[in-house]
């Protein structure tokens, strides 16, 4: 029997942002294979002007608009029924848990994600409290809006997902797994303008490959990212080598 899909329903006032990315690569395909199902909102959908509005002023004054609870509750409320499993509601904001490896395999183990989309200079208070499960920042950067970093985990969440990405190694092997940057990669030719590939990638000694490339994501996090070393799956003898601020060789 073939696994169920994976639902992720977004609520956002910008359901256009979304429609390009869907469109293409990874996504879409995820998509016409019934991997996974990913429903758009209008938030606008849950006003009841002719406005249509869905900010006003913050109460104490200051810069900007915030997002009212109203409509926000109720498109929450009309969309959870929506699916047979119940939606873990993920805010996309500033103020939320930097998106990582192991959020995001904690977010895939679930069946249904209902990610709202900040906008302006947030939402009302009471969606925090009462609504949302989970909240999730992109980065350390303040956007426009939660539109793109909800694109960022769609396509992280996605490629998780069994028969998406075709190959078993793929996610193995990739950036950020074991705590440890991926290794260089080459392709044909095996010459470029006086640029070589390492003869071991060249001699077909898998044992000696797989130690190189070991060698390789070892020295790279320590180049580039030492901060994600103290929680990376090391060896005794990988650690003391970085511990003398050195990669093994």
């Amino acid at each position: 029997m073939a696994a169920e899909a994976r639902r992720y329903d977004v609520l956002t006032i910008f359901p256009g942002i979304f429609r390009g990315p869907l469109d293409e690569t990874i996504l879409r395909r995820a998509l016409d294979a019934g991997l996974v199902e990913i429903a758009l909102h209008d938030l606008r959908d849950w006003t009841h002007d002719r406005h249509r509005t869905v900010d006003d002023y913050p109460f104490g004054g200051g810069p900007g608009m915030v997002l009212k609870p109203e409509p926000i509750f109720e498109a929450v409320e009309a969309i959870q029924p929506l699916a047979e499993h119940p939606a873990s509601v993920v805010l996309l904001t500033p103020q939320g848990r930097r998106l990582d490896r192991d959020l995001v395999a904690e977010l895939a183990a679930l069946p249904r994600l209902l990610l709202v989309c900040g906008r302006y200079e947030g939402v009302d208070e009471r969606v925090r409290e009462h609504l949302v499960d989970v909240e999730v920042s992109a980065a350390d950067v303040v956007l426009s809006g939660g539109e793109l970093p909800a694109l960022l985990l769609l396509d992280a969440l996605v490629r998780r997902i069994p028969g998406v990405l075709g190959g078993d190694g793929s996610l193995t092997e990739e950036s950020f797994e074991g705590g440890l940057l991926e290794y260089p990669q080459y392709t044909r030719p095996a010459e470029f303008r006086g640029w070589d590939v390492p003869e071991v990638l060249l001699s077909g000694h898998h044992a000696e490959i797989a130690r190189w490339r070991r060698e390789q994501r070892l020295r790279r996090t320590l180049d580039r990212r030492p901060d994600l070393l103290a929680g990376a799956d090391l060896t005794p003898e990988e650690r003391d080598a970085l511990e003398a601020d050195e990669a093994p060789s």
